[in-house]
Parts: structure tokens; C-alpha cells; sequence
């Protein structure tokens, strides 16, 4: 019997040993520049801080312990228009559990969840109630880790919502929630924008509306008015990864495929700027957190098609065009890189859920896991 499209294999990761090796290879070849006089962050990563952490990335860290832990998760694949869709599928053992479709961002992958699905499929062996379970799909976003380079265009925000509602629909799951930060937010929204009856609410940990008319921003309080200065500091001195990603990705591809050091420098930048880590990257997640993350990229050859969900989404714009009917709650954590008054945001969403956080940045559920698995148990325990 052939193979059908509705087909869902089982997966397991086993990166080759030759990938491996030639990681360490290239690391330990390492062409370095000139480093700056007065070395700091300011101009991008602190050369002595790269150095050090790309020699632990070559002769310390153990990628076969980590791939490990990620194959302790059920994991499979399957083709949705044309694209391998790699995914994580944890069932609950309580049987009322609600599925939840969890999306990472960028750069971030599947492996950020590693501390929240168990609490979230089993919340009695976590000091939760049984009433609390999930069962748990975590998508790698088309173009990203396991989902394989993707090679067509057109994948963006919207394209790759609707895939999840075929997955969603694949796994039998009629109703169901969904979860998300950075570009799992707007994954999230198209989501339940495409199929309001089945996807019943959305939780996230990353939102920002700009204000609704100039007078908002006018007559704002001064904390909009913060606010709102935070977002233009982001998109004055912080974006620029986006806009080359969201112009020329293929070109920045190149250097980031061939090159493992520079695919760590894009990478850790980020960890160190949208964390809440106070300056030192270790603060908020362990290097071997950091380093997980970015070998994912480089076994999987993604870095090119990753960044290319800036470009796709862009042309077919970031924001939903339409005001948002399906319940909404946010998890508001202080590092997060902009954030919006409230005001702003139920002008664009249906928000009946708003906390601010006492501590965490932009990747939550590994930054604070607990605090981002207790605040989605409260927001969901109303709609189910």
C-alpha cells in the first residue's frame, strides 16, 4: 500500500556522528576578527564571550545527552501541503484532558518545552489538579528544526496556521486551544482566526498592538507613553536581524549555513537581549539550554529557511486584519523585548486574561516554566 498524505510516522532524532564532528571541526577553525579596543555589547556579541562559549560548544557540550531528553517526547512527522511537518505529540494519562497546540518563535525551536509539558499533560504529578491536563502538540514551524529547510515560498503566519488546523484535525482533536510567544502569537491568532469553532482560545506570552489612532498615543498615560518609546528603542536599535531577515534572508543564509560561530553570534544575541537576564545570558537560561537551541538549527540546515518567515510574513503583513472575537489571555513577562497597554491591545483582541509577571523575558517556558504552566492552567480552567 502506498504511502497516503494523511500518513503520521513515528520520528526519533539521531543526528549523524559525521554532522557532529564536523560542528566541532568548524568550531575549532574558527576564523576570528579583529576585536574591538574596548570590547563590549554595544556593536553585537562580546568576541571573548563567543570565543569561550563556542570552545564549550566544541569540547564540553553533549548534544547526545540532549537529544535524549527531546526523544523522551513522543515525536512524529507528517506532509501538509507539501511540507514535512515535524511535531512533538504528548497525550495526557487524564482522559478530559484539552489538546493544546504550544508554537515556539524565532530563534527559538520545540526544544524551549521541554519544562512545561509534562506539567501541562500530567498536572498530578506536579502538585496540580487533574482537571488542569492537556494533551500536548508541539509544531516545529515549517522551515525549522526537524520540519526540514523548506524550499517554496509562501510560508507564511497565516499558510502555516492553516497547516496546524490540518494537523489538529489529522490528530482528531475537534476542539482545542493554543499557545505561542514571538511567532507562535501570530501563528496562534491566525489559528483561531481560520477555524474559531475549533480553536476555543489562545494564550500568549507575546503581544504588541501599536496605539489604535493618534490621539491614543496623544492623550496616553505616561506609561503608554513608555510603552511606546520601548517600541521605538526596539525598532531603532534592535530589529535590524528583522529587517535583513525580512528583505534578504537568502543572502544571510549563506553565512549562517556554512559557518556554526555565526550562526551562535545570531543567535545568542537575542538570548541576551530578550531575556531577563540582566546582562549575563546565564541569569535566565544555562549554556547547554542556549546551545540546544542553536544546534538545531545547525543539524537541521535551517537557518536560511527560518529567517524566511520574516520575509513571507511581511509581504502579507504581521498584523490580523480584523479585530479578534476568540478569547484571549496574556502572560506579561518584564524582560519581553515590546509590550503594549492594555488599551491598545483589546482595540485588536477579545482580552479577557492579563498578567503581568513578576520576573521572565521572551522565552518564557524556559526562562519560567512554572510561571507560564500556572498562568495557562488559570486562563484555560474557565473554557474548557
Amino acid at each position: 500500500m502506498g504511502v497516503t498524505q494523511n500518513d503520521i510516522r513515528a520520528f526519533h532524532i539521531d543526528v549523524p556522528d559525521a554532522v557532529l564532528d564536523d560542528l566541532r571541526d568548524r568550531l575549532r577553525r574558527a576564523r576570528w576578527p579583529e576585536p574591538l579596543d574596548d570590547p563590549d555589547w554595544e556593536y553585537g556579541v562580546e568576541q571573548s564571550y563567543l570565543q569561550d562559549l563556542a570552545s564549550y560548544w566544541a569540547e564540553q557540550y553533549d548534544w547526545r545527552k540532549h537529544e535524549t531528553e527531546l526523544n523522551r517526547f513522543p515525536q512524529f512527522l507528517t506532509e501538509i501541503d507539501g511540507q514535512t511537518i515535524h511535531f512533538l505529540h504528548v497525550r495526557s494519562p487524564h482522559a478530559d484532558a484539552l489538546p493544546l497546540v504550544v508554537t515556539h518563535g524565532w530563534p527559538g525551536s520545540i526544544a524551549e518545552f521541554t519544562k512545561i509539558i509534562d506539567p501541562l499533560t500530567n498536572p498530578t504529578a506536579h502538585g496540580g489538579d487533574a482537571r488542569d491536563a492537556f494533551h500536548v502538540v508541539c509544531p516545529s514551524i515549517p522551515g525549522y528544526g526537524f520540519s526540514q529547510p523548506n524550499s517554496s515560498k509562501g510560508w507564511n503566519t497565516g499558510r502555516v496556521a492553516r497547516a496546524w488546523a490540518e494537523l489538529m484535525r489529522r490528530l482528531a482533536y475537534e476542539r482545542y486551544g493554543a499557545q505561542g510567544g514571538d511567532w507562535g502569537s501570530y501563528i496562534s491568532q491566525a489559528l483561531a482566526s481560520e477555524v474559531p469553532h475549533s480553536c476555543i482560545a489562545i494564550h500568549l506570552n507575546f503581544l504588541f498592538a501599536p496605539p489604535p489612532s493618534a490621539e491614543a498615543l496623544e492623550n496616553g498615560s505616561d506609561d503608554d507613553k513608555a510603552k511606546f518609546a520601548q517600541f521605538r528603542h526596539y525598532v531603532d536599535t534592535e530589529s535590524g536581524y528583522a529587517r535583513i531577515q525580512g528583505t534578504k534572508p537568502q543572502t544571510l543564509g549563506y553565512a549562517l549555513h556554512d559557518s556554526p560561530v555565526g550562526q551562535l553570534a545570531w543567535i545568542t544575541e537575542k538570548f541576551r537581549s530578550w531575556t531577563d537576564c540582566k546582562g549575563r545570558i546565564e541569569n535566565a537560561v544555562t549554556r547547554d539550554e542556549l546551545l540546544t537551541n542553536v544546534t538545531l538549527y545547525w543539524v537541521t540546515g535551517t537557518a536560511g529557511s527560518s529567517a524566511r518567515l520574516y520575509r513571507e510574513t511581511q509581504a502579507d503583513r504581521m498584523d490580523l486584519r480584523q479585530y479578534l472575537e476568540t478569547p484571549t489571555g496574556l502572560a506579561c513577562f518584564p524582560g519581553e523585548l515590546v509590550q503594549a497597554p492594555r488599551a491598545w491591545l483589546e482595540a485588536r483582541v477579545n482580552l479577557v486574561h492579563r498578567v503581568e509577571m513578576p520576573r521572565g523575558g521572551h522565552f518564557a517556558a524556559l526562562e519560567q516554566p512554572e510561571l507560564l504552566v500556572d498562568d495557562v492552567r488559570a486562563f484555560f480552567r474557565e473554557r474548557r
